[in-house]
C-alpha cells in the first residue's frame, strides 16, 4: 500500500519588489498604483505590458474590505493570464497588523507596508519589526514609514499641522533596529487632493541627507500623484466640486526626487480623478443612457494612456529586459 504525501505549495505571484530597487536605484522609479476595481487592474496591466515597464500593484485595507482581498487577489491572477508579459509585484499598502499578517500568511503577496508611522519613534519600530520578522519567514519584504504625511489615504484623514517631516538622524537606528526592506519618508508630499497647501513642495535637503546615510536603501514616495489642473477643471464643469487650488508633485520634482534614491513612487489620487471626470462627463453629455460598460471602457482606456505617460516620466518604459527574475 502506498503511503500519501503531502506536499505544501507555496505560491505567490510576481516578483519581489526587491529584485527592482536593485536595478533602478539613482535611475528610474516603479510606479506602485492602488487598485479598486476591474478596470483600474485593465488598464494597468495593459499599460505595464505595452511599455514593457515593471510595476507594483497595491491594496490599501479600505479596497481589500470593499472589492474583498481575494476577490482583488483573483483579478490580479487573471490580469496575469491576460496580459502573459506584464511584470508586477503585488504589494499592501498602508497596512496594519491584521491586514499585514493576513496577507503574510496567504502567500500571494510579495510585499507588505506596515504604516505605524502616526506612533511615536519607539512604538513604530516595535510594531515594524514585528511585521518583519513574521513577513521575512515567508520570503515577504516590508514597507515601513518614519514621518507622518498630510492629506487622505481612504479612510485616513492627518490634519495639516500634525504632519512632520522625516527626521534623517533617525532614519538609519529604524532601518538597523526594524530590519524593514524600504522605507516611506516624508518630504513634503501629501495624501489625496490636498497636495503642497503650503507651497514648499518636496523637501530635497532631506531627501539628500536620507541618502547620505542610508546609501543604495531604497525609498518610497507616498502621495506621489500629479493631480492635473485640467481633470479638476473637466470634473467641476460637469457638476463637480473640487478644490481648484489643489495641486501635486510637479514632473521635474519626481525626476529629480529618483537621483536622491526614491525607487517607489506611490499613484492613487490621479486615476480616481480620471475615473470622475470619464464618468461624469459621460452622464452630463449622455444623461440618457445608464450602461456602465461604456464609460467603463473610456476609463480603461483614459488609464492605459496616463499609465504609459507615468512610466515614461518615471524612466521606467523598456526597463523589464534590464531585470534578473
Amino acid at each position: 500500500m502506498k503511503s500519501k504525501i503531502n506536499i505544501k505549495v507555496v505560491f505567490i505571484m510576481g516578483v519581489s519588489p526587491t529584485v527592482f530597487y536593485k536595478n533602478c536605484y539613482s535611475k528610474y522609479a516603479i510606479a506602485a498604483v492602488n487598485v479598486f476595481t476591474m478596470e483600474q487592474i485593465h488598464g494597468l496591466f495593459k499599460a505595464g505590458q505595452r511599455a514593457n515597464a515593471p510595476f507594483i500593484v497595491q491594496m490599501t485595507p479600505v479596497a481589500r474590505n470593499y472589492a474583498h482581498s481575494k476577490m482583488l487577489l483573483a483579478m490580479i491572477d487573471a490580469a496575469a493570464k491576460i496580459y502573459p508579459k506584464a511584470v508586477y509585484a503585488i504589494h499592501l499598502d498602508h497596512g496594519n497588523e491584521p491586514h499585514a499578517f493576513d496577507a503574510i500568511t496567504s502567500n500571494s503577496y510579495n510585499s507588505v507596508m506596515i504604516d505605524a508611522s502616526h506612533d511615536n519613534f519607539e512604538t513604530n519600530i516595535s510594531r515594524t519589526k514585528t511585521v518583519v520578522e513574521a513577513a521575512h519567514k515567508n520570503n515577504v519584504v516590508v514597507e515601513a514609514e518614519l514621518g507622518v504625511l498630510s492629506g487622505v489615504e481612504d479612510d485616513i484623514s492627518i490634519d495639516e499641522k500634525h504632519a512632520k517631516y522625516t527626521q534623517p538622524s533617525e532614519v538609519v537606528d529604524f532601518v538597523n533596529q526594524t530590519n524593514c526592506d524600504s522605507l516611506a519618508v516624508a518630504v513634503g508630499t501629501s495624501h489625496g487632493a490636498y497636495k503642497f497647501s503650503g507651497g514648499q513642495g518636496i523637501q530635497f535637503d532631506i531627501l539628500k541627507e536620507i541618502q547620505k546615510r542610508l546609501p543604495n536603501f531604497p525609498i518610497v514616495l507616498h502621495g506621489g500623484s500629479a493631480v492635473n489642473k485640467e481633470e479638476i477643471n473637466r470634473i467641476n464643469k460637469n457638476g463637480g466640486s473640487l478644490n481648484k487650488e489643489a495641486a501635486g508633485v510637479a514632473p521635474e520634482e519626481i525626476v529629480k526626487a529618483i537621483t536622491y534614491g526614491v525607487c517607489k513612487i506611490n499613484i492613487a489620487t490621479d486615476t480616481r480623478l480620471i475615473w470622475a471626470r470619464v464618468h461624469r462627463e459621460f452622464f452630463n453629455t449622455s444623461p440618457e443612457l445608464f450602461d456602465p460598460i461604456i464609460p467603463g471602457q473610456k476609463y480603461m482606456e483614459a488609464y492605459e494612456t496616463f499609465m504609459l505617460e507615468k512610466f515614461d516620466l518615471l524612466k521606467a518604459t523598456g526597463k523589464v529586459s534590464q531585470l534578473k527574475i
